[in-house]
């Protein structure tokens, strides 16, 4: 099975396209993705008899007038409406070729003809702006249609190199993704718009190509999660302190504590406010809490640990800080999560080279001095300047989180709901990573192994009984049974 796939920015991509018509000569890709496209729409919509494609006036719109002859010679009813006439020789060839089978063209007049499935084929690869107010119109009626849209290497309005959405785009149910999957639409907003993503390869290969990031899905788990020797013991999968939880928010560190449990550290420590050890002991016997007032406490837990995770409910004042200080200052691998990064906003904190970060979009404004729209409009940016600006592991929390480290290519996590958008899904996080961190993984592998774990947790746990609703507590059974591999005779 495949365990990553390689996404590959736009500037890549137009090098393997010109390649490939270099060798197969011009309009013959074209035709390629007209066809690749017919047949996937054929299989995810067979009963559709009536199609309508609406093209623009570039190599995308080419790709709808091959689609669209495809589907008049298989004898279906085409409605083709386009923005423009063609403007590059491949499209205009297209467009005679589609006439030529019977077709007809018609303009945008403020409405759409009834249709079984819609092919949005107005913009490909080369669109990082917002549409223009007549092609906004245009993808509004689109949206407002109801009915299955397949749209055409990237749904028009989406910028295939960030996922940024400037401005209005269409709405898809599948996405057909030409040469290479792009990198765009594996995260942030372009998840809203793509729906499945295919990729259809119309015979170009991507020997000698560097994808710029590796999108992980549920079967790369097995390249970390191993059997255990028999001969193990609970020393074999290290010891990590959680340290949080300040005076009402000790759910956080509760929910560290068990994913750290669950996903299989040896031991976990918890160094927490005295109000909070009862509690959590009552709740998770197995933990050793440890109730911490004055911060000099915490040194001999420090010196036991092998992985230190810090920052669920750990607070900003004085208590919140002074424990930082001492985990930043024990030479540990960490994990920093919450109010950790908080406290690292604004300074100018030296970090170890192998710590691990672990920011929702708004926390990585904080910590780059940003807005949190300035992160969202381009992930991959945001992920690389925070991997700069602290010399770490970056795991940057959200659709299609991203995972960077220095000299690494990234890794898009290609699983995960919108049921995780709830309070304590990062506590539950940063305890996943600090126990395959104490288990021997390095940082990088722990970050991508430890946020995909949770990812495919949570899918199948809003398998069970739906997104809405989800508690991160849900998650637990679920990543205990993904953390053990199937045994095999």
């Amino acid at each position: 099975m495949q365990q990553a796939v390689a996404l590959f920015d736009t500037s890549t991509l137009r090098a393997m396209e010109a390649a490939a018509i270099a060798t197969a000569g011009e309009g013959v890709l074209m035709q390629r993705a007209g066809e690749a496209a017919w047949r996937h729409l054929l299989d995810t919509w067979p009963d559709a008899q009536r199609i309508l494609v609406v093209c623009g006036p570039g190599n995308n719109g080419g790709d709808g007038y091959a689609l669209a002859t495809h589907a008049i010679t298989s004898g279906r009813h085409v409605d083709l409406i386009r923005m423009s006439e063609p403007r590059t020789t491949d499209a205009t060839a297209a467009c005679h070729a589609f006439l030529a089978a019977g077709g007809h063209c018609q303009s945008f007049d403020g409405s759409l003809p009834a249709t079984d499935v819609l092919v949005d084929a107005l913009f490909g690869i080369g669109l990082d702006r917002a549409p223009d107010a007549e092609t906004s119109k245009l993808i509004d009626a689109i949206n407002a249609h109801a009915v299955a849209v397949l749209a055409l290497d990237v749904p028009s309005g989406v910028d295939a190199d960030s996922g940024h959405v400037p401005g209005v785009a269409v709405r898809a149910h599948a996405t057909v993704q030409f040469i290479a999957a792009h990198r765009g639409l594996a995260t942030g907003a372009a998840l809203d718009h793509c729906g499945d993503r295919v990729v259809a390869r119309i015979g170009v290969g991507s020997d000698g190509f560097v994808p710029s990031a590796s999108a992980l899905q549920r079967d790369a788990l097995q390249r970390w999660l191993k059997p255990r020797r028999p001969d193990s013991h609970k020393g074999s999968f290290g010891h990590v302190l959680c340290i949080g939880g300040d005076v009402g928010h000790g759910g956080a560190i509760m929910l560290c504590c068990d994913a750290a449990l669950r996903s299989g550290a040896g031991l976990v420590s918890v160094a927490t406010r005295p109000s909070h050890v009862s509690p959590l002991l009552a709740r998770r016997p197995e933990a050793m809490v440890v109730g911490i007032e004055q911060t000099s406490a915490v040194d001999d837990l420090i010196k036991a640990a092998n992985v230190i995770a810090i920052g669920p409910g750990l607070g900003t004042q004085t208590w919140g800080r002074e424990l930082l200080d001492a985990a930043l200052g024990a030479g540990k691998p960490l994990v920093i999560d919450a109010d950790g990064l908080n406290l690292l906003a604004g300074s100018d904190t030296q970090l170890p080279v192998d710590t691990i970060l672990t920011p929702h979009p708004g926390e990585a404004a904080r910590l780059l001095g940003i807005d949190t729209r300035a992160v969202q409009v381009d992930r991959y940016a945001a992920a690389a300047a925070l991997v700069q600006r602290f010399g770490s592991v970056v795991a940057l929390k959200g659709a299609g989180t991203i995972v960077a480290a220095p000299g690494q290519t990234p890794c898009v996590i290609d699983a995960g709901n919108p049921g995780m958008a709830v309070g304590g899904m990062g506590d539950l996080l940063t305890g996943v990573i600090a126990a395959l961190r104490a288990q021997g993984l390095g940082a990088f592998d722990a970050a991508c192994c430890g946020a995909l774990l949770h990812a495919v947790a949570g899918d199948i746990a809003a398998q069970d009984s739906g997104q809405r609703g989800l508690l991160p507590s849900d998650l637990l059974d679920h990543i205990r049974r993904l953390s053990n591999p199937p045994v095999t005779s």
